[in-house]
């Protein structure tokens, strides 16, 4: 009996052991994106309004949303099989796909498209690429994958024919590729028509831009690979849409006219192809016009409307036309300060606002088949949380189809009948749920086992933050040490971002922390960290209250947090450090530099320093020009401000960063050197922007150990 006692508490001791397994390094940042991240449902889309698919064991399986009736499709070796795939081409795993009007399934390689037949089993056709091809958009309608080689757009059709769309590719012209740094919503260059009978491109002229020197040391002799690279206040590049007619083989561009330095953004066809809309925004980005032009002429037709601002005007979001009346269309915009979708004719008078109040739409799923029914995504509950909305179009009356606390997504089926809610909250890893339209039928699809489950962690809690200008409350994410005892004193690190469109603290799993904030918490820091003005998901005047200031009123706020550290009993005040890359590194430095009795270590990654030296589009939006805000710049620019450094501080950067080139890091130590300033700097050779994959192990170790010395 004794040693059957015995090997149960043996038992029990190695359970406890299990479950009280310390977070690693390793854990917290490889760990993160594979072994640690939650298990979701594999390749989840919708067939047609009444049948959803999935992947599972390599194998494509097909579930009706009514009933939950399984039915198999097609595995990863039949794939294969059916492709008549050689082993150079085969697919390793069940690849990603998308449905083609709910019967034909497409598949890709990185150069071959392939449209089979699922059900009956047959390949449709097949369009094969060259290896160079880049940035491809597929047109079913047409039968043919566009895409650009180099500088230059082509497009290849089913019938194995290429077409060469441009030509003057080179030498600074690029055509077919995505413009003005990506902002304003941009992903890509190439647009093709509905009917597939038309592509849309982007040609981009960075003639007058400056080249920006990058060095690639690995060479046997250091190579030489300058980037364009427009800086604020200086010549930028002239963007023009060109609009290729598959049938006569011509190409028309559209008359756009005005500073050439405008931007174009955010184009939609209409649904007869006739015509191109565009948000056209003057450099100054403070005055929108939708403009829509004749596809046949290039001419302009009307602008429909104008949107202006005292600070800016950013448009993200092309115009979805009516399925039902092809002469309205609808609209997500922040004119009335918060994002809402809107209703216009073509003629630009506005039928309604759909969706009205002091929150955010961050995402329209579609309409039901009538489009009686709008589905949306929005924060109508709290700024920290996203639910799925169904909105009647005419009465406006909004129902909320989600219960739990938390992020929602949605997938909304194809005729608007059923709704797949992907979903995180603080305790739940995911959560995917079916839902009807009505919010009637509920039926959970998969629930996701905790994988941080045997780990020992810090407690993570919310806490309330007062902004500087006492009109918001801001959300703060506090993590404790792991065995935390009140009675003792401990470090914080603030891990900090603080720019425009970002979200760092919300409702998902964990609050949204890092598991390097765990980690650290695991050797005895407090880990902090809290949205400041300037962030998303709270309204126009929250966001464009930090334009022209960069830094400064992100500043004021983040001292809140620190002031309510200050407050806890067991904090160190002589013991906070912060920690933050990008416009998290430019954060870093103002904290540390501007309030350096109270921040003893910092460690600033790929930090904007003078924002002077960063690109126009972004950087003039928030700033203005230089010429236009020198008393802004100033304040704004980190080595104003290097004579307060006091603390200890660590610059890192990626030697080919061409977001923010290592310039401002190089400016900032030739500053500390001039004036007598201590501070330490580390490079990665390799890497640009951000340090990835498995070097991203030693980036993070080189900033925890760097806390671990100093704080």
């Amino acid at each position: 009996m004794r040693k059957v006692f015995l090997f149960i508490l043996l038992l029990a001791s190695i359970q406890l052991v299990a479950q009280q397994k310390q977070m690693t390094l390793e854990d917290a940042i490889l760990g993160a994106s594979s072994y640690l991240r939650p298990e979701t449902i594999q390749g989840l889309s919708w067939q047609n309004d009444e049948v959803f698919t999935y992947v599972e064991n390599d194998t494509l399986w097909a579930e009706k949303a009514k009933n939950g009736e399984q039915n198999h499709l097609i595995s990863h070796d039949g794939l294969n099989t059916l492709l008549n795939l050689d082993e150079k081409s085969v697919f390793k795993r069940f690849p990603s796909y998308s449905w083609i009007e709910g019967k034909l399934l497409l598949v890709q390689t990185s150069s071959r498209y392939f449209v089979l037949n699922p059900i009956e089993k047959k390949p449709v056709y097949e369009i094969a690429l060259p290896a160079e091809a880049e940035n491809a958009v597929f047109n079913h309608a047409g039968k043919f994958v566009a895409y650009t080689v180099n500088d230059d757009l082509f497009a290849t059709f089913s019938t194995g024919k290429t077409v060469q769309v441009t030509s003057d590719g080179g030498n600074d012209i690029v055509n077919g590729k995505t413009v003005h740094r990506s902002e304003f919503g941009i992903s890509n260059g190439i647009f093709n028509s509905p009917n597939g009978n038309f592509i849309a491109f982007y040609r981009k002229d960075e003639t007058r831009v400056s080249d920006y020197p990058l060095v690639d040391y690995m060479a046997r002799v250091a190579e030489h690979n300058p980037v364009k690279y427009p800086m604020a206040g200086l010549d930028s590049e002239h963007v023009t849409v060109g609009v290729y007619n598959i049938s006569s083989g011509k190409t028309q561009f559209l008359k756009t006219g005005g500073d050439p330095e405008h931007y174009l953004t955010n184009l939609a066809w209409s649904p007869n192809e006739k015509h191109i809309y565009l948000a056209e925004l003057n450099r100054g980005q403070d005055h929108m016009k939708l403009n829509c032009y004749e596809v046949a002429t290039g001419e302009k037709v009307k602008t429909l409307f104008e949107e202006t601002h005292e600070k800016y005007v950013e448009p993200l979001y092309p115009i979805q036309f009516s399925k039902m009346n092809e002469n309205e269309f609808y609209l997500l915009s922040r004119k009335d300060g918060w994002f809402h979708v809107y209703n216009y004719n073509t003629n630009g008078e506005l039928i309604r606002q759909i969706t009205k109040g002091d929150w955010e739409v961050t995402n329209i799923l579609g309409f039901d088949e009538k489009e009686k029914f709008l589905f949306v995504e929005a924060t109508k509950e709290s700024p920290l949380e996203k639910h799925i909305y169904r909105v009647e179009v005419k009465s406006v009356k909004m129902d909320k189809l989600t219960e739990t606390d938390g992020v929602h997504s949605g997938k909304l089926s194809p005729g608007g009948g059923w709704l797949i809610d992907e979903f995180k909250a603080p305790e739940i890893p995911s959560k995917t749920d079916l839902i009807s339209a009505n919010g009637k039928v509920r039926r959970n699809l998969h629930s996701a086992e905790n994988p941080l489950a045997d780990y020992v962690l810090g407690e993570n809690k919310l806490v309330p933050i007062q902004s500087a200008d006492e009109k918001t409350e801001l959300a703060g994410r506090l993590i404790l040490p792991v065995d935390f005892d009140p009675s003792k004193k401990y470090p914080v690190i603030v891990y900090v971002y603080g720019g425009p469109h970002s979200q760092l603290v919300d409702k998902s799993w964990h609050n949204s922390a890092r598991w390097w904030q765990y980690y650290m918490a695991s050797q005895g820091y407090i880990a902090f960290t809290m949205d400041n003005r300037g962030t998303n998901n709270r309204g126009r005047d929250f966001e464009t209250a930090v334009h022209r200031q960069l830094g400064v009123l992100e500043t004021e706020d983040q001292m809140m947090g620190v002031e309510y550290l200050k407050s806890l009993p067991y904090v160190d005040v002589e013991r906070i450090g912060v920690h933050g890359w990008s416009y998290g590194g430019f954060m870093t430095l103002n904290l540390v530099l501007r309030h350096p009795e109270l921040f003893k270590v910092g460690v600033a990654g790929g930090p904007v320093v003078d924002w002077s030296m960063y690109e126009v589009m972004y950087g003039e939006r928030y700033m203005d020009r230089p010429q236009e805000n020198p008393e802004g710049y100033r304040e704004t620019n980190m080595l104003n401000h290097v004579s307060n450094l006091e603390g200890k501080l660590m610059l890192i950067h990626g030697v080919q960063d061409d977001v923010v080139v290592m310039q401002h890091s190089m400016q900032f130590l030739r500053e500390c050197v001039l004036q007598g300033k201590q501070v330490d700097f580390f490079v990665y050779p390799t890497h640009p922007h951000n340090v990835r994959g498995k070097d991203r192990l030693h980036l993070m170790e080189k900033v925890s150990r760097y806390f671990m010395e100093n704080l």
